[in-house]
């Protein structure tokens, strides 16, 4: 899994059984950190040409074999069924039919020879879906002791159990803000919410934020760097006058308001997502809303998004369905995603 907040690769060896219900179990995890090189090229790759792209696609393609091999022979890992990668997005625009995500090309599949599961989101927009959220699926079969689920990441998105429908959609930009402006103060994230906690609070600037159109948008929805930029980007240079610390206090606290106003009727909530770690903000949510937010061991915290997508993977590969319509708007429920077969290695 490689997610907007550009923290890494995280990458997780899960075995799957199902009886009467699905259960899993996390036999290793590892996160491999970008290097500022990466997180430059990623970064800007929504700004480069159609053939600057593909190269980009080859190279992030080749990166991810590496780091799967590598992840492989340091767990000494032996049995092995498939891996599965959601790629790194790079455009979404549901809205005008694309979609695009690199690191979902073949060679992976040849380089690893292993069966290669990938490019979940394209088939869903060719179906007039939002393509996007996917882990609904794994909320529904692996974590159905809670009411909603919600990831803290790079953007924050819910997952709501109504009665027999599953909703699910993105609330808000998140880390993809909070880590931009930490940035600004050398730092690579706001380490448990610290800088903000000791930001002041800007009414005017909280209240931009509360007027932007997206937060009254019906699901389904879901939201793009495209987004962030055309949207976010404007409204922190209106401000940039302000300290950095004033402005992660009172982003945090517009995304704990969002996230609470998404999180009403709800008795319990899984946590998960680096933004789980941000005390700050799981206080400031904790502040608007009654319902109990429940916070797993670290390791599901940070690796649920990639155990969903082994899991989407396996449905895929047993051909059952992996989205729903309900979430995503797609015209059905369907088996999102392409299986690569590695050709043989010739001596």
């Amino acid at each position: 899994m490689s997610g907007t907040s550009l923290d890494g690769l995280d990458l997780v060896y899960v075995k799957f059984t199902k009886r009467d219900i699905w259960n899993f179990k996390i036999l290793a995890s590892k996160t491999y950190h970008y290097d500022s090189n990466w997180i430059t090229k990623l970064s800007g790759s929504i700004d480069i040409s159609p053939k600057a792209m593909g190269e980009l696609d080859i190279k992030f393609s080749n990166f991810l074999s590496e780091k799967i091999l590598v992840f492989i022979e340091e767990f000494k890992i032996e049995k092995l069924d498939g891996v599965g990668s959601h790629g790194h997005t790079v455009i979404h625009q549901p809205n005008k039919g694309f979609t695009h995500q690199i690191g979902n090309l073949k060679l992976v599949a040849d380089k690893i020879q292993k069966p290669f599961v990938c490019d979940f989101r394209t088939q869903d927009v060719l179906l007039g879906g939002q393509g996007a959220p996917l882990v609904p699926v794994g909320d529904k079969f692996l974590f159905y002791n809670y009411d909603a689920c919600l990831n803290l990441g790079g953007f924050s998105n819910v997952t709501l159990k109504k009665e027999n429908r599953i909703e699910a959609y993105d609330i808000c930009a998140l880390n993809t803000i909070l880590n931009y402006l930490a940035n600004r103060l050398n730092l690579p994230y706001d380490n448990n919410g610290n800088q903000a906690k000791n930001g002041k609070f800007i009414d005017q600037f909280y209240q931009d934020l509360e007027k932007l159109p997206f937060y009254d948008l019906k699901p389904p929805k879901s939201l793009g760097i495209e987004w962030v930029r055309d949207n976010l980007f404007l409204l922190l240079d209106k401000y940039s006058d302000r300290p950095v610390e004033d402005l992660l206090n009172t982003y945090t606290v517009h995304c704990a308001t969002q996230i609470a106003n998404n999180l009403i009727s709800c008795s319990s909530v899984l946590l998960s997502g680096g933004g789980t770690h941000n005390s700050f903000l799981v206080s400031a949510i904790k502040n608007k809303t009654d319902c109990k937010l429940v916070i797993p061991i670290r390791e599901l915290v940070d690796f649920k998004e990639a155990i969903i997508f082994a899991f989407l993977s396996v449905l895929k590969l047993r051909g059952e369905i992996n989205c729903f319509a309900s979430v995503t708007g797609a015209r059905y429920d369907h088996s999102s995603g392409k299986i690569f077969t590695p050709n043989p290695i010739i001596d």
